[in-house]
């Protein structure tokens, strides 16, 4: 059977989602097949956006849209029985595929319902889930006076206690079982008096019910600040709101998120004192002088970038200020509406942010809020869930990321320009992964990551230019390079290239590692680490591996990228690398050294090297488990292993496999990359005094994630 938990609500717009998507980040780290079930709808007119968002996870099994549902408002109406069984039905249909389900209920999104919380609480209980319930720790939609959007008053630690009397009260009617309380949006001067106040109603209000609802005296309570973001409605959703249409600027911005208004109903003088960072500018029709100051300011650096502009009163432009609005290319989204002024702002301040699979910078600010305010350790101790004998690619991401949280150190990124670099640097900053100064114009990236709707605030942003630094760096390149003849001015020419500042930093201790390669070759990003950084002492070369995420563990492979024809002294030492790198990340190295033949059974100057390796690395390191000649398959199978080499402890068994050459290694992972869908991460360089690591230039954000990770994780191993 597997593990489920029920999130649900007392009421409407408490942010569940942002909970029911922690909660399932959770559970992806420990278990293996997750999934997701909605009992009820939201709504029979369009897709159900909270749904689509949790089975977008990259951690759930693979389910239709139309699987994950149980029922409609309009059936719970009719016969609400008859819809319990069909709840329970298809339930039990998403269950039998997976280790954990999250169950979310229903969003208070139908009127009609005012026992909502006691039919949640009712399926529930015939699922056998308990409910993690959450709290809403707003007054209500829209309450309070604010230019901000999505903004409303905050309840107080009494107010909360009120409401979790109640809705406990509510579920033990109900016999369902509490397993914890979250209150969300909580405020976040009181979270600690809230927690407090919230766990001694929830005890109390277990008394009063006089039911099973609570196992134990006390129950686990956690409170999730306010965040102005994830509340804050996108441009998309403004521009529906208002009933408009895009009349100019790239409808991919559509999709950043708005966090004030202002009305523009004013001259321009007075409109740029009121301009806030972030907000969506309403401009009457018919002032096209505002409208061209508006997005001059935004252009300027001296001014507040803004999210949008919503032209109303259905006024036509003049053609001579439609080519100039096109001839600026702005690329801001300027939305047309017929709403007057009242009505727009009205519909502005009324439109609700939400939680959608489009927007990754929400999903990884409501991921990081969870992560620092809910103990996921806790919550999987609740549920009981053991962690699974197999490692997916996933749990392993998962784990380098914790790892690098906990070690904080602070990674250079040099490509500044290349927005990956910055998709990805919003993520890792989201997340708390690590430090990181991005090298480039700080105008220019700060403003590109402002109009692509990433928040890179806490990265430091420096130019490869700056002449304090390159005249330090050129001074200890200049030494580090005086056997070569190099002179002062060209080490001050030299460093002023991204990849040799950035190996500078590391170098001079100004960051702990770096990671290049998105928009440059491998030679370009090494090259400087060969000449500055150089290898650990008692390493004769640099190499690679590559992290071979399959469906149930995680293999090394090297070298892959680096070495083209190695000796058997470097074989050697690449073999004694890879195996600490193995064992850096949790593997335990078992390493087969391969070749075409295994054992004594071949001759020849190929296999004549690879044994020579295998032996210099059992002087080298007698306490490492090595096998060599062998071949892939007695590496890996142990079936094979049983005919071949049935007396190895290698054979069948290998998690680090180092090919004779790089033409073998560089296809081999490729292949099996490509055939077997196993996740490459790398390469992962190996054998320098300091990290530093190479991407491909095909790399997705989440490769630069993972490599960041990875070079912290080195980083603080190295120190």
């Amino acid at each position: 059977m597997a593990h489920r938990i029920y999130i649900c609500s007392a009421e409407g717009n408490t942010g569940k989602s942002t909970v029911a998507l922690g909660t399932l980040d959770t559970l992806s780290r420990r278990a293996t097949r997750v999934g997701v079930f909605r009992p009820i709808a939201r709504s029979t007119a369009e897709r159900d956006y909270v749904l689509e968002l949790l089975l977008s996870h990259e951690g759930v099994v693979e389910l239709d849209y139309d699987d994950a549902i149980g029922v409609r408002y309009d059936d719970v109406h009719a016969n609400p029985d008859a819809a319990l069984a069909t709840i329970v039905r298809r339930f039990k249909a998403v269950e039998d595929r997976c280790d954990a389900v999250v169950v979310l209920g229903s969003d208070f999104t139908d009127v009609g319902s005012p026992t909502e919380l006691a039919y949640n609480a009712r399926i529930a209980a015939n699922l056998g889930a308990p409910v993690l319930l959450v709290l809403g720790g707003r007054v209500g939609e829209g309450r309070g006076r604010s230019e901000r959007l999505g903004y409303s008053d905050a309840r107080t630690p009494d107010e909360l206690a009120q409401l979790t009397e109640l809705a406990v009260e509510e579920l033990g009617r109900e016999h369902a079982s509490l397993l914890g309380i979250v209150a969300n949006r909580a405020d976040p001067d009181r979270l600690i008096e809230i927690v407090e106040a919230v766990r001694v109603a929830a005890g109390s209000g277990a008394d009063a019910a006089g039911t099973e609802v609570l196992a134990e005296a006390s129950v686990a309570v956690w409170a999730i600040p306010e965040d102005p973001f994830l509340v804050a409605p996108s441009m998309r959703t403004i521009m529906s709101a208002v009933d408009g249409e895009l009349y100019a600027g790239d409808p991919d911005l559509l999709n950043r998120e708005a966090l004030g208004v202002v009305v523009a109903a004013m001259s321009m003088e007075n409109v740029l004192t009121r301009l806030i960072e972030g907000s969506v500018v309403v401009v009457p029709g018919d002032r096209s002088e505002v409208l061209i100051g508006v997005l001059t300011a935004h252009a300027s650096a001296t001014f507040p970038s803004i999210s949008g502009i919503v032209l109303n009163g259905g006024f036509p432009l003049a053609e001579q200020v439609e080519r100039l609005v096109e001839g600026l290319q702005a690329g801001l989204p300027i939305i047309r509406t017929e709403f007057g002024s009242y009505d727009t702002a009205l519909a502005i301040t009324h439109a609700r942010g939400r939680l959608a699979a489009e927007s990754q910078r929400k999903r990884d600010t409501a991921l990081s809020l969870f992560e620092k305010h809910v103990d996921g350790q806790g919550l999987l101790d609740l549920l009981d869930v053991a962690r699974a004998e197999v490692v997916t690619p996933l749990m392993f991401e998962y784990g380098l990321l914790e790892r690098a949280r906990g070690v904080r150190k602070h990674i250079v990124l040099p490509e500044g320009d290349d927005d990956r670099i910055l998709r990805a640097a919003a993520m890792l900053l989201a997340r708390d992964v690590a430090e990181l100064t991005i090298l480039g114009g700080e105008i220019e990236v700060r403003s590109r990551a402002i109009g692509l709707g990433l928040d890179i605030s806490r990265a430091t942003v420096l130019s490869n230019h700056d002449h304090v630094l390159v005249y330090r760096f050129a001074d200890e390149y200049k030494r580090l390079r005086a056997h070569k003849g190099v002179s002062l001015e060209q080490a001050r020419e030299t460093v002023t290239d991204v990849s040799y500042f950035g190996t500078m930093m590391v170098q001079l201790g100004l960051a702990d590692g770096m990671v290049s390669g998105a928009a440059h070759t491998t030679a370009h990003t090494i090259r400087p680490a060969f000449e500055i950084i150089k290898t650990k002492p008692g390493v004769e070369v640099v190499s690679s591996v590559f992290l071979m995420a399959l469906a149930d563990r995680v293999l090394v492979y090297g070298d892959c990228a680096v070495v083209p024809d190695p000796t058997a002294e470097q074989l050697a030492d690449i073999a004694v690398s890879s195996a600490e790198t193995a064992a850096q990340f949790g593997i335990e190295p078992r390493i087969a050294m391969l070749s075409y033949s295994t054992g004594e059974s071949g001759s020849g100057a190929e296999v004549d090297k690879v044994r020579r390796a295998t032996q210099l690395v059992r002087e080298r390191a007698p306490q490492l488990a090595v096998e060599g000649p062998i071949q892939y398959d007695a590496a890996a199978d142990a079936a094979v292993a049983r005919t071949k080499l049935p007396d190895s402890e290698v054979a069948g068994r290998a998690t680090v496999f180092i090919f004779p050459d790089l033409n073998t290694g560089n296809n081999t992972y490729k292949a099996v990359q490509r055939s077997s869908g196993a996740v490459a991460i790398g390469p992962v360089l190996q054998g320098l005094r300091k990290p530093i690591n190479d991407l491909s230039r095909g790399a997705l954000v989440q490769d630069i994630v993972n490599t960041v990770a990875i070079t912290a994780i080195q980083a603080a191993d190295a120190s």
